[in-house]
């Protein structure tokens, strides 16, 4: 059940911190955000509060997004997402309906690059899958696979806030 920001500013440290890390497990970005929405004048409206997290965001350096990274499931792995991200599986489920429907193949391309991704990168591809289909995903996937890493980081990182914003606005409401 979704919160207002003043009652997410009213969970207990721990509580707010174990709903700020189903948005984003950089544990930098979830202690910055903490602090802001505990802070003397904190976020009144969600959209305060996305501001308060972009700017968390904007403090974020490298290592930051790879421990972020290793809190989302790899696009298409079911299994991944059952197994070992119990705590966001509600949300990741819901983000990447897309691949839902995919055929046998789209899964076992999608696997296949994702392993390619990883081996070159070291990190799993992250897409804000939301609204998007296996086929949309599997284009981007392939196109990104491209890039250099100095480029590849920071795409990443921004598919990582827009996935963060979005959990952010499902866990408050207006």
């Amino acid at each position: 059940m979704p919160l207002s920001v003043a009652e997410l500013g009213r969970l207990s440290s721990s509580q707010l911190e174990i709903e700020l890390r189903r948005c984003c497990g950089a544990e930098k970005w979830v202690a910055a955000l903490s602090r802001r929405v505990r802070d003397a004048s904190p976020p009144r409206t969600v959209d305060d509060l996305l501001a308060s997290a972009d700017r968390c965001f904007a403090e974020l350096e490298r290592e930051d997004w790879l421990e972020a990274f290793g809190h989302h499931p790899r696009i298409g792995d079911r299994e991944s997402l059952r197994r070992h991200f119990a705590t966001t599986a509600d949300l990741a489920s819901s983000e990447q309906a897309g691949s839902r429907s995919a055929s046998d193949e789209e899964l076992s391309e999608l696997e296949r690059l994702n392993r390619r991704y990883e081996e070159i990168f070291g990190y799993i591809f992250i897409v804000c899958a939301t609204g998007k289909s296996a086929a949309e995903m599997l284009a981007l996937l392939r196109a990104r696979i491209e890039n250099e890493p100095q480029d590849e980081i920071k795409i990443a990182a921004r598919e990582l806030r827009d996935i963060s914003r979005l959990r952010l606005r499902g866990l408050t409401q207006p």
